[in-house]
């Protein structure tokens, strides 16, 4: 699958085919080491069963025959298993879903830690460059037209806070989803007791669902595959943030394209963002399986199988996906070409129009009406701009703001020191000790 094109080491080796049945076979020996201790089972049964181990193409095999994984995986296990006792007490009073979705939970567990130990590690590139450019100053932009100066240290800054909650919703969906059941067929225990499991829950660091049917509630995958979208989203934030400064007519920021790297097959000249515009494109996937995640929540009764398909799916493109993500953001971030000197000459550019809301302020401080004050200043740049001059030259020659203000205190307001005077307050309200 094309899937595989997007895929870290760490999550290939997290969702290959066999891990899967790997976490099921934990479930069970754990199971089985419980009810021995409880005097269920044998105590020499789970001692088998902890040794037992199984072979994937046989449960293949075994699967095409009885169109049950679940079945197919016990059976390939009691084949290997030698003792009888041991063979009567595997998945003892279990349910298919006792162990597929207490599993799922372990799975997802540890794809969230590789996931979160990543955007740290982002985070911290991103804290760095932004610490590096505090007091880089570059146009500011809203609708895409030059607003007010900012700095390049700030817009990262921004992405920092960013990282920052998602780290906080990665960390409560991983807590949301960190429930298993070991309850029976729809949840009423009836063929084992509840403090079975409570104990295999508590060695596997699972908490107990309070209510579960055949299954564990489906709200609780829908918020981590929410989460993840609300993630993947602000990569593509960033990514798009990046992929906009490096458009040719403003070229202040640049992913970074290898020596022997190739942007076109018609145009040699071509260095495009491939690996934002890659991130965007995935974080679109990611957000179109939410709708089956949130569907999965409506199931009939105590459960239907309407929601297994798609999560195999799901969980491990979701979880793959966004890892990907992260670890390519972590090498842009490392490898990012900023070219001061553009932003330096965007900035003038703008020929000091960015001063008209100081302008604005210090008018209405002299008692203007708010709109007198807008008009003048408006009527002021636009003249800047039909003119071709620089604003500030256009405000001091004009004889109605001579009136209201001396050339020394549009001097004192009007400057970037001025405009820009609060971003270390900024960086220390972010930046807090331990943060």
């Amino acid at each position: 699958m094309e899937i595989k094109r997007y895929l870290t080491k760490e999550m290939a080796e997290l969702w290959k085919e066999e891990k899967r049945y790997e976490y099921w076979l934990l479930v069970e020996k754990t199971v089985a080491k419980v009810q021995a201790e409880m005097g269920i089972i044998p105590q020499e049964a789970a001692l088998e069963i902890e040794k037992a181990s199984f072979s994937l193409s046989e449960m293949k095999e075994l699967e095409k025959e009885t169109g049950h994984d679940v079945i197919a995986f016990l059976m390939a296990i009691e084949k290997n298993l030698k003792d009888e006792k041991a063979k009567s007490a595997l998945h003892y009073g279990l349910t298919s879903y006792d162990v597929v979705d207490t599993a799922w939970a372990l799975q997802l567990r540890d794809g969230l830690e590789i996931v979160i130990s990543s955007l740290k590690r982002l985070k911290e590139v991103v804290k760095n460059l932004a610490i590096r450019y505090k007091e880089k100053v570059m146009m500011g932009r809203t609708h895409g037209i030059f607003a007010e100066p900012i700095t390049f240290g700030l817009k990262l800054l921004s992405f920092y806070c960013e990282m920052d909650r998602n780290i906080l919703r990665l960390e409560r969906a991983k807590e949301e989803i960190s429930y298993g059941k070991i309850s029976g067929a729809v949840g009423t225990y009836s063929t084992l007791s509840p403090v079975v499991e409570e104990e295999v829950l508590k060695r596997l660091n699972l908490k107990v669902e309070p209510v579960s049917t055949q299954i564990i509630p489906r709200d609780r995958y829908a918020y981590l595959i929410s989460v993840c979208a609300l993630c993947a989203s602000s990569f593509e934030r960033m990514a798009t943030e990046i992929r906009n400064l490096q458009r040719s007519e403003i070229d202040e920021v640049n992913e970074p394209f290898l020596e022997r790297q190739k942007g076109s097959s018609a145009m040699p000249h071509k260095r495009n963002p491939i690996l934002c515009e890659r991130i965007t494109s995935l974080a679109r996937y990611i957000r179109s399986l939410v709708i089956a995640a949130l569907e999965n929540i409506t199931l009939w009764h105590e459960r239907d199988l309407t929601n297994s398909a798609n999560e195999r799916l799901i969980f491990p493109q979701v979880i793959s996906l966004l890892h990907y993500q992260i670890e390519k953001l972590i090498f842009i971030f490392s490898n990012l070409k900023v070219n001061e000197e553009k932003m330096t000459e965007n900035i003038l550019k703008a020929k000091d129009l960015y001063y008209s809301s100081v302008l604005l302020i210090l008018l209405m401080k002299k008692g203007l009406k708010r709109s007198f004050a807008y008009d003048l200043v408006q009527r002021l740049s636009f003249l800047a701009i039909k003119d071709n001059r620089n604003f500030l030259e256009v405000v001091k020659e004009d004889e109605e703001v001579k009136k209201y203000l001396n050339e020394e205190e549009v001097d004192n307001y009007l400057n970037l020191k001025y405009l820009l005077r609060n971003v270390s307050e900024i960086f220390k309200r972010v930046l807090k000790e331990g943060k």
